[in-house]
């Protein structure tokens, strides 16, 4: 297998990642610029929002990308725009009324979820290839991607 190969195999990853490292700077900015504003309310209320996203942050890294390498690299990283768009609702949110951040958390756990789910299914579906030669990897990757559609319902 050559880099080409495999940067080609998780290029949507990287780029899902890049963005999420964006919106962490874009987090940290409106944290920074709201303890200048010497609010101590909108800066408490921003600075949970930042260090609840972040506390979840790893969470999500590594099973995004567990999910993409184990089975399947575009529902993962579908799955992880859509974390991105729900962890952008949920921060906004929560400088709002704290019961509009409560839909963004939800949903979040939802994607995490289904992530996960990802995760034990490639890892499944690779023991059963190691030890008893059946593969069902596009099986699961299709019903993966069909399934990840089903995380626009709210």
């Amino acid at each position: 297998m050559d880099s080409h190969e495999v940067v080609g195999n998780i290029y949507l990853l990287v780029i899902v990642t890049v963005i999420s490292v964006l919106q962490n700077a874009f987090f940290a900015q409106k944290v920074e610029r709201e303890c200048k504003n010497h609010k101590s309310t909108t800066f408490e209320r921003v600075s949970c929002a930042n260090r609840n996203c972040m506390d979840a942050y790893p969470t999500f890294l590594a099973v995004m990308w567990c999910a993409g390498v184990c089975l399947s690299q575009a529902p993962a990283a579908f799955a992880g725009i859509i974390y991105l768009l729900v962890r952008q609702k949920y921060f906004i949110g929560y400088m709002g009324h704290t019961s509009q951040c409560i839909p963004g958390y939800l949903f979040g756990k939802r994607i995490i979820s289904f992530l996960i789910l990802m995760c034990i299914v490639g890892i499944f579906n690779y023991l059963l290839l190691h030890y008893y030669g059946s593969d069902y990897k596009e099986y699961v990757q299709t019903i993966t991607g069909a399934a990840s559609t089903l995380l626009l319902i709210p």
